[in-house]
C-alpha cells in the first residue's frame, strides 16, 4: 500500500496511513515519513502499530539518528533495553512508578541536558478508557507570531532549566541533581533541517540566565501562555497501537493526568539525540536561578 497522509490539525501534525512498522519500511517510504514530519512542524501519528515489537520500535527509531540510553533517568528506563523509557503507572522494582503526573508541565524532552532530545517516539500499549491525552504546541508558529521587537529580545536570552522528580526518596533526588545539573539553553533555537527559528521554552525553565526567578517569571509565564494558545495546539487522544513521533526542537508537550489512577496507562518511548546545545551554569548562577 502506498503511504498516504492527512493533517492532524490546523496548527501542526500529520497522520500517516499505509505503513506497518512490524514489516520492513522501504527507503522510499522512510524518506516520505521524514519529509512529512518536517513539513507538518514535527508531529507524526502512525496508528494501528499493535504488532510492532520493542525491538522493531528501537530499530525504526534508530533510522532517524543516534538513540539516547536515558542515563539521566535510570529509574525509568527498561533494564534490558536502555533505549526504551517506560512511561507508565505500573509498579517498579524500586517501588516507585513513573506515575500519571510525570510530564504534566509543558516541556521539551531532556531540555535540562547538554544534548536535548531531537525526536521522541512514544508507543501506546495500554490506555485508559477515557482521559490521559497529550497536548502539543507548535513553537515555530508561536515564535513567528511574536512582534519583531520581542523576537529580537528573546534571541539574546538563555533560560536555566532544572530537572525535578517528585515522589522519589531524598537519596534519589540527590542522585537526580548529580545526573541532571542546571543547564542554560538559548531561548530561541534554529532548526537544523529547516533553518526556521523556534521558541525553546518550558515550565522547567526557572529563570533567565543572570536573573532571579521573580525577575524572570512575568516573561516566562507570558511565553508559556502565548505558545500554548489553542491556535498553536493539537490534543492527541490515544488509542492502543498508536506510535506518535514528535520533534522536541520545534514542539513542546503536556501529558494530562485526567484519568482514573486505577486504570493502566502503559507506553514506551525511544529518543533520538539532538545536537549539542546549552551549557552548564555556575553554582552562583544556579543558586540565583533557583532561589
Amino acid at each position: 500500500m502506498a503511504v498516504e497522509w492527512k493533517p492532524l490539525s490546523y496548527s501542526l501534525g500529520v497522520e500517516v496511513r499505509g505503513v506497518d512498522l512490524s514489516r520492513p519500511v522501504t527507503d522510499e517510504d522512510f524518506a516520505t515519513l521524514r519529509r512529512v514530519l518536517i513539513e507538518r512542524d514535527g508531529l507524526m501519528l502512525l496508528r494501528g502499530q499493535s504488532g510492532m515489537t520493542r525491538e522493531q520500535h528501537i530499530a525504526f527509531s534508530r533510522r532517524f539518528g543516534e538513540l539516547d540510553t536515558h542515563d539521566a533517568v535510570p529509574l525509568d528506563r527498561d533494564r534490558t533495553h536502555p533505549e526504551v523509557l517506560l512511561v507508565d503507572n505500573l509498579p517498579r522494582p524500586e517501588g516507585q512508578s513513573y506515575g500519571k503526573m510525570i510530564g504534566h508541565e509543558w516541556h521539551s524532552d531532556l531540555a535540562p541536558s547538554l544534548r536535548p532530545a531531537g525526536l521522541s517516539f512514544l508507543r501506546a500499549i495500554r490506555v485508559p478508557p477515557v482521559g490521559g491525552d497529550t497536548q502539543f504546541a507548535n513553537m515555530h508558529a508561536a515564535f513567528e507570531a511574536l512582534s519583531p521587537g520581542m523576537q529580537a529580545l528573546l534571541r539574546t536570552l538563555s533560560a536555566v532549566f532544572v530537572r525535578g522528580r517528585k515522589g522519589v526518596t531524598p537519596e534519589w533526588e540527590k542522585e537526580n541533581r548529580r545526573l541532571n545539573p542546571p543547564v542554560a539553553q538559548p531561548l530561541v533555537r534554529v532548526h537544523p533541517d529547516t533553518g526556521r527559528e523556534a521558541l525553546y521554552i518550558g515550565e522547567s525553565a526557572r529563570a533567565f540566565e543572570g536573573m532571579t526567578p521573580s525577575e524572570s517569571r512575568p516573561l516566562l509565564d507570558f511565553l508559556i501562555r502565548h505558545a500554548t494558545q489553542p491556535r498553536f495546539v493539537y490534543r492527541h487522544r490515544w488509542q492502543s497501537g498508536d506510535l506518535l513521533v514528535w520533534d522536541n526542537r520545534c514542539t513542546i508537550h503536556l501529558a494530562l493526568g485526567d484519568y482514573d489512577p486505577t486504570e493502566v496507562r502503559q507506553m514506551e518511548r525511544t529518543t533520538v539525540k539532538g545536537h549539542p546545545s546549552g551549557h552548564l551554569v555556575s553554582p552562583e548562577v544556579a543558586e540565583l536561578a533557583t532561589s
